[in-house]
């Protein structure tokens, strides 16, 4: 019987113990878009064997692991202090989780003790278990759509199994707002309050997939250089000077910001003071002259404050 696309669902549930499978069920369904898997992805090993006729070698595989890719749309969980379903997925790129009851739930990079996800991977009855899941997001955000947060995970291979689809239980999610004047507010970067039309994150971390002998399968995160940048419009140099201040400031970090969102439960944040600007250049749009200034986020002395994502 053939496989019907459309019948996919993804569960996500954080590991207690690195690469154990917690079995996720319903209640761990996430809400996404762009859905995709590399079920089987491996380092191929040609033999290269020198033969008196022509044809190819075997190919072996070695370092067989999963990619899985998706995006979520930016919004809160719905209820202020109580985070969003796929938290879960932000921890495993390398983030803190700080709850504030009924308040709020920040996430913040940390640099050691990386959490890590199983993923079970549904579709129309087969099933793909991906565990010790870490990976990376970014996220983009432009006027007029959905703005999302876009993960890519890397975790170890499990063969698939025969499995029904589960009854999904989506919560935690709230629906999503269009990334627009009034939805979206309080932008600022250097302190100046421009016209926004983009913004993009990149996360930026670096994971590789290790499987040594006499040692564990495992994936790792490595190093972060978070980076992305911003498209507003352009002002006269005396309202703000951003090429003064990429070549002028060199050594002086200055402040991005955004929220997105209004009503509790459903607003997002994001928050930098530690951001370093680069070349600037012109783009055109609708005839108007915009700025496209990319970005690095950089930590000071003391590490892992790059920015903050806070849900209130």
């Amino acid at each position: 019987m053939a496989l019907l696309l459309r019948k996919r669902l993804i569960l996500i549930e954080t590991e207690s113990s690195y690469g154990t499978d917690p079995t996720p069920n319903g209640a761990d369904a996430v809400l996404v878009k762009g859905l995709e898997i590399t079920p089987q992805s491996s380092d191929v090993v040609s033999r290269d064997l020198i033969r008196p006729y022509l044809g190819a070698s075997q190919q072996l595989l070695a370092n067989t692991r999963v990619e899985c890719s998706f995006s979520v749309e930016l919004a809160g969980s719905g209820a202020a202090g109580t985070a969003p379903q796929y938290g879960k997925a932000l921890k495993a790129c390398g983030l803190a989780e700080t709850v504030v009851a009924n308040t709020r739930v920040t996430y913040d990079p940390v640099s050691a003790s990386f959490s890590s996800v199983t993923i079970h991977y549904l579709i129309d009855g087969v099933r793909h278990k991906v565990t010790g899941c870490r990976g990376n997001v970014a996220i983009t955000a432009n006027v007029g759509e959905i703005p999302t947060l876009d993960f890519t995970f890397t975790g170890i291979y499990v063969a698939p199994d025969d499995s029904a689809l589960v009854t999904p239980t989506y919560v935690n999610q709230d629906d999503p707002l269009i990334f627009k004047n009034g939805n979206t507010s309080s932008f600022q970067l250097l302190s100046y309050a421009g016209a926004l039309q983009s913004f993009s994150f990149d996360l930026g971390n670096s994971t590789v997939y290790r499987e040594l002998v006499g040692g564990s399968k495992e994936v790792l995160i490595t190093d972060r250089a978070s980076t992305g940048s911003v498209t507003i419009e352009a002002v006269a140099l005396g309202t703000k000077d951003y090429f003064a201040s990429a070549v002028d400031d060199d050594a002086a970090l200055g402040n991005l910001q955004f929220t997105h969102g209004s009503v509790a439960g459903n607003i997002v944040q994001f928050t930098s003071s530690k951001v370093d600007i680069g070349d600037v250049s012109y783009g055109d749009q609708d005839g108007i002259a915009m700025l496209n200034i990319p970005y690095t986020c950089v930590p000071d002395a003391a590490a892992n404050v790059e920015f903050d994502l806070v849900y209130t």
